[in-house]
């Protein structure tokens, strides 16, 4: 059995009897056959019925951002906000999907040639937690818009969000297996992805379960996407305008109770303004308030798992140990944890080389640029940076030199259906979004007419 609890108060939300071998089996004969039929759908047909997915979002985002804040923690209003991103994102694969996959006309020695993009067949996308709708309809939409079916592997403590999610696809018209969530233990993404009916792979997740499934794909000769999440920096130039920086540094990390791959997590600040950027970042961290995510008034809920807490607790304590200074927080009750930030954080301490899911920052002086630039590149992750300055030119110049797949100047770090979003190094590979995402799933054909 598969258990959602909430993890504000550890009860019970619902438990879920795992697919048998038989009926995964029927699953995939559901993906096998939805996609003889929707690979041949015109762009007008999925155009209406991905129309259809934005508007059932929209009418029922109260009750789908309910259950985002019952199994994972979110606030209402960050579950809130999370429904609308997802219903902005699937219109405009809706509207855009036909254009950005339109035949490209090559001039050769030849009378014609093109490549034209054709789909390949069910994907699987494997996702966490965090943002347990749009991290899933990132992968699926635009996979589905290209003529793919899509499968889902979600994590076990949004499995309610999971089925939620299939059926918005069956509520707004799609045919029958074309987006399936699957209620099943990670024992089982071997066999699946073994099948001959997945044709790739799209996940989401930890370093280590990036590397297993992407070894399992690869010995099928399957494509993965990749998305590992990050240490992302947060460079803060001496010039930057401190009230901006600082209501956006406070924002990047504590939104989401830390939870996002994206989040600032290694706040690189120029030496001379290091003490009022700690100072005033403090002060706006006390005024958080934490606590049951459906209260009024509260600004940040529980971690989504106990696990969770106790890993970012530990790797807290071991930095602590190896020299950082505790200025705020750092206190943990079951799932919930404090805002936190450390100070004199260096490399070879958990909270500089480590991922760190959940609300602790940590402050890094740097003495002038070119040192920011070097902290914030020694890193085994490369997923997503920002640069603060009012100089937006020498913005532009230090972004360029930031090893990472975005990297944001006076704004944070954000995902966006128009722009192209993955990592390098060890935050994976691979594009989701834009027109590299919708992309990865399919057949790039050249057509070569003498």
């Amino acid at each position: 059995m598969i258990k959602s609890i909430n993890p504000f108060d550890q009860t019970v939300v619902a438990e879920f009897q795992e697919l048998s071998v038989t009926e995964i089996q029927d699953k995939l004969d559901k993906a096998s056959k939805a996609y003889k039929h929707w690979k041949k759908s015109s762009f007008a047909t999925r155009k209406t019925n991905m129309s259809a997915v934005s508007r059932v979002l929209i009418q029922n985002k109260n009750k789908y951002a309910h259950m985002i804040s019952l199994e994972m923690g979110k606030i209402v209003p960050e579950s809130i906000g999370e429904i609308e991103k997802c219903a902005k994102g699937v219109q405009y694969f809706a509207d855009n999907a036909e254009l950005l996959l339109a035949d490209q006309i090559i001039k050769t020695d030849a009378q014609k040639s093109l490549v034209t993009y054709q789909p390949t067949g069910a994907v699987l996308g494997i996702m966490p937690w965090n943002f347990p709708f749009w991290q899933v309809l990132r992968f699926a939409v635009p996979a589905i818009m290209a003529g793919n079916v899509a499968l889902l592997k979600h994590a076990a403590n949004v499995t309610s969000c999971s089925l939620l999610l299939e059926e918005i696809f069956k509520d707004a018209g799609f045919p029958e297996g074309v987006f399936q969530s699957l209620v099943i233990d990670n024992n089982a993404i071997e066999s699946i992805v073994s099948s001959d009916v997945v044709q790739g792979v799209a996940l989401t997740g930890s370093e280590f379960a990036g590397s297993l499934v992407a070894s399992i794909a690869g010995k099928q000769i399957k494509k993965t996407v990749l998305e590992l999440g990050g240490s992302d920096p947060f460079i803060v130039l001496a010039d930057a305008d401190m009230e901006l920086t600082i209501k956006n540094a406070v924002q990047s990390r504590m939104q989401n109770a830390g939870q996002s791959c994206i989040a600032a997590k290694r706040f690189i600040v120029a030496r001379e303004i290091k003490d009022e950027f700690v100072s005033r970042f403090v002060e706006s961290v006390q005024k958080i308030k934490q606590g049951d995510p459906f209260e009024t008034g509260i600004n940040m809920g529980p971690l989504a798992r106990v696990d969770l807490a106790e890993k970012l607790e530990k790797q807290l304590q071991e930095s602590v140990r190896a020299g950082a200074h505790l200025i705020i927080g750092g206190q943990r009750q079951s799932a919930n944890f404090q805002p936190t930030l450390l100070d004199g954080v260096k490399p070879g301490m958990r909270a500089f080389d480590d991922e760190t899911f959940g609300p602790m920052g940590a402050i890094i002086v740097a003495t002038d640029e070119l040192d920011a630039i070097s902290i914030a590149n020694n890193s085994r992750y490369g997923l997503g940076a920002s640069v603060w300055t009012k100089d937006t030119e020498r913005g532009e110049y230090v972004a360029r030199q930031v090893e990472a797949g975005s990297v944001f100047v006076n704004a944070i770090m954000k995902s966006d259906q128009r722009l192209p979003f993955g990592g390098v190094k060890r935050s994976g590979y691979g594009r989701e979004l834009s027109e590299l995402g919708i992309k990865e799933f399919v057949n790039a054909k050249t057509i070569s007419i003498g």
